[in-house]
């Protein structure tokens, strides 16, 4: 009887700690994506044209991508819980300071506060869900805690522009500041930080050199400029073609729920099949798919159903690729999470880019060729991602997901 009540305690408390980091992440998240559709409303505000209103998602986008690695090397080091309260209490003052921000410059410092805690945020999270997490669902958890992002990018967004042209832009920012804050309560009370306990059962840590760095995040790197290189100009491309604004929505929202189901797949695929394997099948679906949109579109048949199934298929790659990374480098999980972010952030940046070129120089169509070429790439570069014990420094045998939460 007493096992009993002892396992259902477990299984409360890890439900209890899936929900509070998908919570954590949907805010982040939201705050990232609820920008954009908020850019004209800004820009009225201040009195400066939408253009330069984007910059406030250039000035966080970057700051968050030079962050991270930094302040995921200070997580591994002195406790990743701690890294995680105090950035998310410094996110919470952030979205506060945008909030009362008096003029445009005020609000792209309170931005550039924003993106660089925002980046201490969400590797933590990543690394502690995935310490907390039984070794045979490791990469389901992970993939959970990813679909919080993915799920406000669908809601949080949409939530957040209604609530702009209802009450004005400043309250959502202050909605969020608050949510945040209350989070920080809440990651206090579910993280516990056993990470010197740890370390001291532990073998010696791996180290993070550049070169190991490179090796293991240049998929990532490919496949968010492969995708992004589509997703980007993906309302431009269907308008060319025709599309009506409710037709672009309808094909958007199909692309969302792809995306959210392929990531809980990919964790349960990696947990099945290997992460190896999983981030594998989802590079090649990824250039098959894209591939696919070409005669789907050509034909103008079924176009809903080929996003749906491109981002589906291009999702099983993230949270197998995270599981991948923090099996590596158990011991600096927090650093290496980060820096898959920031190949993240640099893929999407370098996937707008190419789009944009694609796009002026030979249309949708080409850009969707280009976006199946660095598929490949990707995929053939994560073929050639085996661990070496050279690039990492090991001296002896470690074991993976040492049982620690901090």
């Amino acid at each position: 009887m007493e096992t009993a009540n002892r396992k259902s305690a477990v299984a409360i408390g890890a439900f209890i700690n899936l929900v509070v980091a998908w919570l954590t992440m949907f805010v982040v998240g939201s705050d990232l994506f609820v920008v954009s559709p908020l850019l004209p409303l800004i820009a009225a505000d201040f009195a400066v044209p939408p253009a330069s209103a984007g910059f406030s998602v250039t000035v966080f986008a970057v700051t968050y991508m030079v962050s991270a690695p930094v302040l995921g090397h200070i997580a591994d080091r002195i406790g990743r819980q701690r890294v995680l309260t105090y950035c998310l209490c410094a996110f919470g003052v952030a979205n506060l300071l945008t909030a009362v921000a008096g003029d445009f410059p005020s609000l792209l410092a309170a931005r550039f506060f924003a993106g660089a805690a925002a980046a201490g945020v969400a590797p933590s999270v990543y690394a502690l869900a995935g310490g907390s997490a039984p070794p045979e669902g490791r990469g389901t958890w992970l993939a959970i805690v990813v679909s919080g992002l993915l799920m406000s990018l669908s809601f949080g967004a949409p939530i957040g522009l209604v609530t702009a042209a209802l009450f004005g832009w400043p309250i959502v920012f202050a909605a969020l500041g608050a949510l945040s804050l209350l989070l920080v309560w809440a990651n206090r009370r579910v993280w516990h930080d056993r990470r010197r306990a740890a370390k001291s059962r532990a073998a010696p840590t791996d180290r993070l050199t550049a070169a190991a760095v490179a090796a293991r995040v240049a998929p990532t790197v490919l496949w968010s400029t492969a995708l992004y290189a589509m997703y980007t100009y993906l309302g431009e491309g269907l308008s060319a073609l025709g599309y009506s604004t409710e037709g672009i929505a309808e094909v958007i929202l199909s692309y969302g729920c792809g995306a959210i189901a392929g990531t809980l797949i990919g964790g349960r695929m990696a947990d099945r099949l290997g992460a190896k394997l999983t981030s594998t099948i989802g590079l090649s679906g990824l250039c098959s798919s894209l591939l696919l949109l070409l005669l789907a579109l050509d034909l103008k048949v079924f176009v809903d159903c080929a996003f749906g199934l491109a981002s589906l298929l291009a999702q099983l790659f993230f949270p197998a690729q995270q599981l991948r990374l923090a099996n590596e480098f158990p011991a600096n999980r927090a650093a290496i999470l980060a820096w898959n972010n920031s190949a993240l952030f640099l893929g999407i940046s370098l996937g707008s880019l190419i789009g944009w070129q694609a796009v002026s120089l030979g249309g949708f169509d080409i850009d969707l060729m280009i976006a199946a070429a660095i598929a490949i790439v990707g995929w053939i570069v994560n073929q050639g991602g085996g661990r070496s014990r050279a690039e990492v420094g090991i001296t002896r045998p470690h074991r993976p997901f040492e049982a620690e939460a901090g």
